[in-house]
């Protein structure tokens, strides 16, 4: 978006994207800060949404993987995982890649948080009907493949 760009038609521009990624849910978020901090809520929208989520440079997939990743290294963000595990489902990634990115994450977030996001990312799967997962690749699987 432009400098010129009005705060309405940035508000207006994120609100697209946070319904594009996030759905309902981030819609709920929003609409709880109305009672105590509508600024937050406004900018959430037209700065992280209309201003960041919309630049080209990643996919909205991509930038899913980021945010879990991010979210599970910060621990403590069992609440945004929830509503970032459900926008990660709707731009495309599967649970299976989900679980994958998780447990990746343990690596370097260490096996207590990346224990928190799994179980986060279990009660969205269970919630949408998604579980139990197929069979996940192992190691042997994976370089015999």
């Amino acid at each position: 978006m432009s400098e010129n760009t009005t705060l309405d038609q940035r508000f207006a521009h994120g609100l697209e994207v946070l319904r594009m990624v996030d759905g309902e849910a981030g819609q709920r978020v929003v609409d709880s800060l109305a009672d105590i901090s509508p600024e937050l809520g406004n900018q959430i929208v037209s700065w992280a949404f209309g201003e960041i989520y919309s630049r080209p440079g990643l996919a909205p997939r991509d930038r899913q993987l980021v945010t879990l990743g991010m979210l599970t290294a910060l621990g403590g963000c069992e609440a945004q995982l929830d509503v970032h595990v459900n926008a990660a489902l709707n731009v495309g990634l599967t649970p299976e890649q989900i679980v994958e990115a998780l447990l990746h994450s343990a690596v370097y977030c260490g096996i207590p948080k990346a224990l928190n996001a799994t179980f986060v990312a279990k009660k969205v799967f269970t919630e949408r009907g998604l579980l139990p997962l197929g069979p996940q690749p192992t190691p042997a699987s994976a370089t015999s493949a």
